[in-house]
């Protein structure tokens, strides 16, 4: 049995993950209630309650946003707190949503919904127009290198339809978003409460011949290829049966994150750079020739060479250098500051190393993206640039070439709590070379 590219190819094409995000009150979950209210991908129990609880609340109308607020503190605030997954589907393609708050305090939350996504919702009032959490949202998703973002201006019905509003907001968007590397942007203009242009065209825009939000999420090309990137295979678990059937059988199983990998091509396995090559790959309990991208294999080498979980697997030919000393962009994400000579676990993969902060470079200031040189420490939702030495050589992938291999999250030694989210190499804004100093309180590399 072996998957063809053909067979690959549909299943990127015919999936989108993707995010929203945007400032308190834009009306994120309201666009999120309408897309799946008039896409008829609603559960008719699942309308019912929610007109249910709108009438509790004296509303004429249902809220369509407690489609996505499911916590009890999001429905009595009105706010969005926790990242809401939302699965559906068109004729045209399926999708994974991930709804994200717009408070400040929860843009960390946004980072975990974009980290996966390829492409962007980005809302903004069109009453109030770009703000500073829609600067920090399109930072956000130009640092994770999210491929496609769409402006939705959202409220058009609470400004007359103004053309000129929505035109002055879009360029003023595209122009930071385009300052920070984003490849694409699309900008729609919308009323999610009434449902213009989010599943049908608005009769009240005809100034806008664009398409509307369900049409661009459906037709946009899924460009992220993870297959034709660098293979990649972080071991996750070493098989040993010992059995009568398998006396001497040894795989190693985890999921692909990037690339493909064949029987009988030759591979390295890192940290340690020991060579062999493919003898079998498994997948679901039948031999194949060939495994691609996302998929859960075991793989079998010629050699009985040591192999342990937090290893990685890649073709000889296309082997990442190894390295203790990691620069990175980061979102910090926990209440404590990340410090210099913070002491941390750096979690890559399927590894974890213990590992030292040697050097906050830099803090992004996202009004004009200037760099607020050695602030000394990062707070819950800054974003910076970190220099960090590891106890063990890694081989890590510049972000911008492979999102999976190419990110880590830096974690609490002492409790096990998540401190911040990092990408290796460059970001938009790449701080002068600053000196590292040196650490002398204990985890010295």
């Amino acid at each position: 049995m072996t998957t063809s590219t053909t067979e690959l190819g549909l299943a990127e094409t015919t999936l989108l993950r993707f995010a929203t995000a945007g400032s308190v009150d834009d009306g994120k979950s309201t666009l999120v209630g309408r897309l799946l209210h008039d896409s008829k991908s609603v559960l008719t129990d699942q309308l019912e309650a929610v007109e249910r609880a709108s009438a509790s609340r004296g509303q004429d109308a249902p809220d369509l946003a407690l489609l996505t607020d499911g916590l009890r503190a999001e429905r009595e605030q009105g706010i969005t707190i926790d990242v809401a997954y939302r699965y559906f589907a068109t004729p045209q393609r399926r999708f994974i949503l991930a709804d994200t708050p717009g408070h400040v305090q929860y843009t960390r939350n946004m980072v975990t919904g974009a980290s996966t996504a390829e492409l962007t919702v980005i809302l903004v009032d069109a009453r109030n127009g770009v703000v500073e959490q829609t600067r920090r949202h399109a930072a956000i998703a130009a640092l994770l290198r999210v491929p496609h973002a769409v402006l939705a201006v959202n409220k058009m019905d609470l400004v007359g339809y103004q053309e000129s509003i929505f035109a002055g907001i879009a360029e003023e968007f595209t122009a930071y978003a385009t300052e920070l590397g984003v490849p694409e942007v699309t900008a729609i203009p919308i009323s999610a409460l009434v449902g213009d242009n989010v599943v049908e065209p608005s009769a009240n825009m005809d100034w806008y011949g664009g398409p509307t939000v369900l049409e661009h999420l459906e037709t946009v090309p899924v460009t992220h290829d993870l297959a034709h990137c660098h293979a990649r295979l972080p071991v996750q678990y070493v098989i040993r049966p010992q059995t009568a059937d398998h006396p001497d059988y040894r795989g190693y199983a985890g999921q692909i994150a990037a690339g493909s990998f064949h029987v009988g091509e030759a591979v390295t396995v890192l940290p340690s750079g020991r060579t062999t090559t493919i003898s079998g790959i498994d997948l679901l309990g039948k031999p194949v020739d060939t495994a691609w991208t996302t998929q859960s294999v075991t793989v079998l080498l010629t050699d009985d060479i040591d192999v342990s979980r937090g290893d990685l697997i890649v073709p000889t030919k296309d082997a990442p250098a190894t390295t203790q000393d990691v620069e990175a962009t980061v979102c910090h994400v926990a209440d404590q500051p990340l410090t210099v000579g913070h002491r941390v676990l750096l979690k890559h993969g399927t590894r974890t190393v213990k590992a030292i902060v040697k050097d906050i470079p830099s803090r992004l200031t996202l009004d004009d993206l200037s760099l607020h040189p050695h602030p000394g420490q990062l707070v819950a939702n800054d974003i910076g640039r970190v220099k960090i030495r590891t106890a063990e050589p890694l081989p890590v992938d510049s972000y911008s070439d492979s999102r999976r291999t190419g990110s880590f999250i830096l974690i609490d030694p002492a409790d096990g709590t998540t401190l911040t989210a990092g990408m290796v190499g460059e970001s938009f804004a790449s701080p002068e070379p600053v000196k590292d100093e040196t650490d002398d309180d204990g985890w010295d590399f």
